[in-house]
């Protein structure tokens, strides 16, 4: 018996090593032996045959067709104009003649002034031009008086000089008088106080009976045009090009507004303008965009998510964006052929709008992309085709053989699944 203390160890070992040994083994003898490939791969099994057992998937066709392009940003609805209606005069306020949230007219009298002050001031403009125009009527007759005696060598020079400078101040008085008797008539018109556009008025800033001056920041009321509509919006500076060119070929793109949610379809309406320069801080543009509004959808402040049509494609070549994959080669699609089986198909995309995207270079219109069960596909794989709402096209062919034909459609892979993991 050998005497070396590290032996007894290493045979405590050899068992576990023998153990692990022989289970490395078995699993590459199920791996290798005929038949156990395609069941490790899924393409074999009790009941199937020792054959691949096709992929559902679900399929749609390319297809040819128009595709608007659209971008898409945020923004804030704004009055075309906005007025703080304030009084010229001060005085009292006599009468408040709007109610709050009215609709009004151009024109249309919001409020009264106490009109007595200005009154006053044009009786007593009036009542002066009345003195100065007898004053200049007799200065006249003075006048024609002495240019005859000085004509007549009977009065001097000077006196019919200062005369005729006497009818020139009594005509300077009575254009000074004429000039009173218009400010008081504008300071009367002032008085009453009147819609200067059409637009919605908001809440009463001060009532009748108070006195307001020119002054008061917060004026009487503030009125707001609404229709038309405007809507200020920003986009990235990248679609500047594509902007400028319908904007410099005098064209009015389309816009159209949603709500927060982009569910609800507020108003459609037209590009008007874009501002002169991009904001340096985010990289974005301001936009401006018109609404008819005729239905008062639009409210000014209100935040919408706007859409800006800036391009149509025709007879493009369509393919549902589900059926898109990327990876490490770009962007491609399974293709199904006729014979049942996928290839990988790298293709081009072009704009992208919605569940649709055009396809600029690798597919044709009319053939089938998988949109559905893309996870177990790989080059060469077959499939069974079927739709998202029913059983697959394959199933209606009969009853298949094993324990997958009783199976509900959609779960003919799981028995084969557990079938697999009990295998040996």
């Amino acid at each position: 018996m050998s005497s070396d203390p590290k032996a007894a160890p290493r045979r405590r070992y050899l068992p576990l090593l023998a153990l692990s040994l022989a289970g490395v083994a078995a699993v590459l003898a199920w791996l290798y032996w005929p038949g156990g490939a395609e069941v490790a791969s899924g393409q074999g099994g009790p009941g199937g045959g020792g054959k691949e057992r096709p992929v559902p998937v679900v399929a749609q066709p390319v297809r040819s067709g128009d595709l608007q392009v659209y971008l898409s940003g945020t923004g804030t609805v704004t009055p075309r104009n906005t007025v703080t209606i304030r009084t010229r005069v001060d005085g009292q306020l006599m009468r408040i003649a709007f109610e709050e949230g009215q609709y009004v007219q151009a024109g249309d009298l919001l409020a009264e002034i106490d009109p007595r002050p200005s009154q006053m001031q044009l009786l007593l403009a009036q009542g002066a031009l009345a003195r100065d125009q007898a004053l200049l009527e007799n200065a006249r007759v003075d006048l024609e008086r002495y240019r005859t005696l000085y004509q007549q060598d009977s009065g001097s020079k000077q006196q019919w000089d200062t005369q005729k400078s006497l009818v020139g101040q009594y005509e300077g008085a009575i254009k000074s008088d004429q000039s009173q008797i218009d400010s008081a008539k504008l300071q009367l018109t002032y008085c009453r106080i009147t819609a200067p556009f059409s637009g919605r008025l908001g809440l009463r800033q001060v009532d009748a009976g108070n006195v307001v001056h020119a002054t008061d920041p917060a004026g009487l009321v503030v009125i707001n045009q609404m229709q038309p509509i405007l809507a200020v919006f920003t986009l990235p500076e990248d679609n500047l090009s594509a902007i400028l060119r319908q904007v410099r070929a005098g064209e009015r793109p389309p816009v159209d507004v949603y709500d927060r949610n982009q569910t609800t379809k507020l108003a459609s309406g037209e590009l008007v303008t874009l501002d002169n320069q991009i904001d340096p801080t985010t990289g974005t543009i301001r936009l401006k965009a018109e609404f008819a509004n005729e239905d008062g959808a639009l409210f000014p402040n209100q935040f919408v998510n706007v859409r800006l049509l800036i391009d149509s494609l025709h007879d493009a070549t369509l393919v549902p964006t589900a059926a898109v994959q990327r990876g490490v080669q770009g962007t491609f699609v399974y293709v199904v052929g006729a014979d049942q089986r996928v290839s990988v198909r790298p293709v081009k995309l072009g704009p992208t709008e919605g569940e649709l995207a055009a396809v600029a270079d690798g597919l044709k219109p009319g053939e089938l992309v998988v949109v559905d069960g893309t996870d177990k596909l790989r080059e060469g794989a077959k499939v069974e085709l079927g739709s998202r709402d029913g059983p697959a096209a394959g199933q209606a062919k009969g009853p298949a053989s094993g324990p997958a034909a009783d199976a509900p459609p959609g779960q003919a892979a799981a028995p084969e699944r557990r079938h697999r993991r009990s295998a040996p």
